[in-house]
């Protein structure tokens, strides 16, 4: 089996790379092949090798397939901001044309499991008029959306939900990130979502002491992915 996806969020900082490693992970406990990309990146570090980004590294650390850095995350900016902002900065023009090769290029290493992450959330500015949305709509790949469990998230992941829709593409599942933990009618929110999300969920990530792959894997159920 080959199998894609494209992993979006709520919003920034909400746990996609970390819900993404531990799918990853749990697919690797199956005995699948994984392979993942992060196209583009900002907050990265100078390193003797280049610039890394945290996200990146965590997404190939879970990669079986032997791939290397520039190939998960071709786009690496050093600046904490919005990413197209960063590429500005330093004249890079970061459209869908400049990404699609180098994503497609991981999708052809025909891993039995590949994620594709992007960044914050769905309408992620690029060049010009475009967005990390249209990428994903020109690698056409189902989407599995991390919902950020906190106050607001019913509102956000509803509105995230309609507007994949209203792209053409699939919301193959969801998982609940519990970022807030002290989060009012906890339960009671999870459920509001399951009733109006159109995709099954695929997991309740708790707020974890050490939110390793192997951790985030234990919450997650890939069945409804495989299927």
């Amino acid at each position: 089996m080959t199998a894609a996806f494209f992993i979006a969020g709520t919003d920034t900082e909400i746990g996609k790379t970390t819900v993404a490693a531990g799918l990853l992970h749990a697919a690797r406990l199956r005995g699948l092949s994984t392979a993942a990309a992060k196209p583009v990146a900002s907050d990265c570090v100078r390193t003797p090798d280049g610039l890394r980004n945290g996200d990146a590294l965590a997404l190939l650390g879970e990669c079986s397939l032997a791939l290397d850095y520039a190939e998960v995350n071709p786009f690496a900016f050093a600046p904490a901001i919005a990413p197209h902002l960063a590429a500005r900065e330093v004249g890079v023009e970061l459209n869908v044309a400049a990404l699609l090769p180098a994503v497609q290029r991981v999708l052809a290493r025909g891993a039995d499991i590949t994620l594709v992450e992007g960044a914050g959330g769905w309408r992620v500015p690029l060049a010009g008029r475009e967005s990390l949305a249209d990428l994903a709509v020109a690698l056409q790949l189902p989407v599995i959306l991390v919902v950020g469990v906190r106050l607001g998230c019913i509102n956000h992941a509803l509105l995230t939900a309609e507007a994949i829709a209203r792209d053409g593409l699939t919301l193959a599942g969801w998982v609940a990130n519990v970022v807030d933990p002290a989060t009012s009618r906890l339960d009671d929110n999870l459920a509001t979502l399951a009733e109006r999300l159109p995709a099954p969920c695929l997991g309740r990530v708790p707020r974890l002491s050490a939110a390793t792959p192997a951790a985030v894997a234990a919450h997650l159920e890939l069945a409804p992915l495989l299927g």
